[in-house]
């Protein structure tokens, strides 16, 4: 949405990014020194971020950016400050010294709260949260009008809204805690990376390690995005990153605009799997499931790994296909040598390399974060050229505040929704009737699910659309025996596929801007180079040991092997080339057999690698079209 911050007379970009640099100093003392309970830590939290949405977004997604919707937008933003800081100062009376019995004007206060949220939700998102909200707090108070199984008796309105505004059961719950504490110093530490220069020197690294081969560009892409993907949260702005730098060289070697976009787009959103950090929903996962966050990353490391090998399969095949050249010994020259740029640039690497470590070793996000920052102050030190400035480093803090707006208030608006499927039930009841529709078989209710999941992915974030649909269809793939990481997993997994699936695809039309190419040419061939991922969730969901669930050694090593052999069949059906262009039916029993060796089994692996076996003997003895086009 469009910023009335652009109001240069009134000084608005000025006043924002003061309030942002505030927010981030805040946080990061909150989360390091301070001892603030944490409905409390909570409630300042939601405040700077309601007066960053008000003040940072029109009310009208394409209203003039005027003086009467300023001075509503402040107003809105005072009266988000005083319902939140009413929480700091009188909650602790309600409950001490009032038996939490509230008086009436504070039913009114928790109204207007739940409204601002609601009101902030959709000036810095959209309409679907809010929404979605509405209807939750409808049903919560008609519930006895429902038919079937979704009735219930009903909840009074004061009751819901105590629940919302005075406990951890709604505005300041689960998803709201997450936000303010280990989402927001992972933001603060990419900020604090990227004012070191981490975004060039990743590009760097790719250019020293791929730059080199046929079609190098698409490779370093593959590489930066998933090394970027470390540090960034976010598809869309892992694109603008490193899409800047990768998308004109790939269209200069010979990739057509929309097949650079593409590239880019499907790697950058492969970032959101990819561990340490991932995406901001991998620790709202954590938080829903109890486990621990090395859990998460544990279970992410082998399916980010096969998404990442088969985009990278399929570019050596487009790149074949195109017979692209390899680049000339001047380009060759340009490029830094991997060991000088390590020599040089490689304490940049430290920081996360800490964080990874403190994860590894059990210590919480939260600390691992706040250490993963201050490693990143002292290593900007080493070199001049990454030295952080007073105005780089107010920069990051800026940002930083900045880039928390849509996700905090995404998860407070959540948070009512989550606050009411705990008070009604309704996620039980949900979960019975998909299980109906699905008539028990498993992977229909997969099938479902994802399809729900990709319908309100236009117009969610990633972060919203998990606490959503983990709330709604998880529980009814937990009923039908999937192990609860694998049915979080498997909708954590496609609300990042959200990012690359048509019509609404982020990161596909950000790549699409840069490439300056066809956004629907851009987001179909991006949604083709990752069908591997629409493939991966439902074998993990049958069979958890990809996740590291219940390891057995020699089954998981197996299982990895036979896996990556099914990917690399997969990307050959992709990218419909080997060494040649595949005819029809070598497409077909290319993909078919992918699917077999994909899904564990010893049964279905051996007849996997000898049809495999034969397919490649075939394509290269068959003589057929050597060069394809471009599509």
């Amino acid at each position: 949405m469009k910023s009335i911050s652009n109001d240069k007379r009134l000084s608005l970009p000025r006043v924002i990014s003061f309030i942002a640099i505030v927010f981030s100093v805040f946080e990061l003392w909150a989360n390091s020194f301070a001892k603030i309970p944490g409905i409390e830590r909570n409630a300042i939290f939601l405040l700077f971020v309601m007066v960053l949405s008000f003040l940072s977004y029109p009310f009208l997604k394409k209203g003039k950016k005027g003086r009467i919707d300023l001075v509503t937008s402040i107003i809105l933003a005072v009266l988000g400050v005083a319902v939140c800081l009413y929480v700091v100062f009188f909650q602790s009376d309600l409950h001490l010294n009032r038996g939490s019995i509230p008086k009436q004007y504070e039913y009114i206060l928790a109204a207007i709260a739940v409204i601002l949220v609601l009101e902030a939700t959709r000036r810095s998102i959209g309409l679907i949260i809010p929404v979605i909200g509405v209807l939750f707090i409808l049903y919560a108070v008609l519930g006895r009008y429902l038919p079937g199984n979704l009735a219930h008796r009903g909840i009074p309105l004061t009751r819901v809204l105590y629940r919302m505004y005075f406990t951890y059961e709604g505005l300041f719950g689960t998803p709201i805690t997450v936000a303010s504490t280990y989402i927001f110093l992972f933001i603060l530490f990419g900020s604090f990376l990227n004012a070191c220069g981490v975004g060039k020197f990743f590009s760097e690294l790719a250019m020293s390690m791929a730059g080199k081969r046929r079609g190098g560009p698409a490779h370093v892409a593959v590489i930066s995005s998933g090394i970027m993907g470390t540090i960034n949260g976010s598809a869309a702005a892992n694109v603008a990153t490193t899409g800047t730098i990768t998308i004109p060289l790939m269209k200069e070697i010979g990739f057509t605009p929309h097949m650079a976009g593409a590239i880019e787009a499907a790697a950058s959103t492969g970032g959101m799997i990819m561990p340490p950090i991932m995406g901001a929903a991998a620790f709202l996962m954590a938080s829903f499931l109890e486990v621990p966050y090395i859990t998460i990353i544990k279970a992410a490391i082998v399916p980010a790994i096969l998404y990442y090998l088969a985009i990278f399969f399929v570019v050596i095949w487009e790149s074949n296909k195109l017979q692209l050249t390899v680049p000339d010994k001047k380009q060759q020259e340009e490029i830094i040598p991997l060991g000088r740029l390590l020599l040089t640039k490689g304490q940049l690497l430290l920081p996360i390399v800490v964080i990874t470590a403190l994860l590894v070793l059990g210590f919480t996000p939260l600390f691992s974060g706040f250490l993963g920052i201050v490693s990143t102050i002292v290593v900007s030190f080493f070199r001049k050229d990454t030295r952080l400035t007073l105005k780089s480093l107010m920069e990051a803090l800026d940002s930083a505040g900045k880039s928390i707006i849509q996700i905090g208030t995404a998860c407070a608006a959540a948070g009512i929704i989550v606050g009411i499927a705990n008070l009604t039930g309704v996620g039980a009841s949900i979960a019975l009737n998909i299980i109906k529709l699905s008539g028990g078989n498993l992977f229909l209710a997969l099938v479902f699910i994802m399809a729900v999941t990709l319908i309100m992915s236009m117009g969610l974030p990633a972060t919203a659309l998990y606490i959503i649909v983990a709330v709604i269809s998880a529980p009814a793939l937990v009923q039908m025996g999937v192990t609860p990481l694998a049915a979080h997993f498997f909708v954590f997994w496609f609300g990042v596929m959200s990012n690359i699936t048509p019509p609404v695809c982020l990161a596909s039309y950000t790549a699409a801007g840069i490439a300056r190419s066809d956004p629907n040419k851009t987001a179909w061939y991006g949604l083709k180079l990752a069908s591997t991922g629409f493939i991966i969730p439902f074998i993990f969901a049958y069979n958890p040991i990809l996740l590291m669930e219940a390891v057995n050694p020699f089954r998981l090593v197996l299982a990895i092997v036979t896996a990556t052999i099914g990917v690399f069949s997969l990307s050959i059906s992709i990218a419909n080339f080997y060494k040649r262009k595949l005819m029809v039916w070598e497409r077909i029993l290319f993909f078919a057999n992918a699917l077999l060796l994909i899904r564990p089994g010893f049964i279905t692996d051996t007849i996997g690698l000898v049809v495999l076996v034969v397919l490649l003997v075939l394509n290269v003895k068959i003589k057929g079209p050597q060069k394809g086009k471009a599509k």
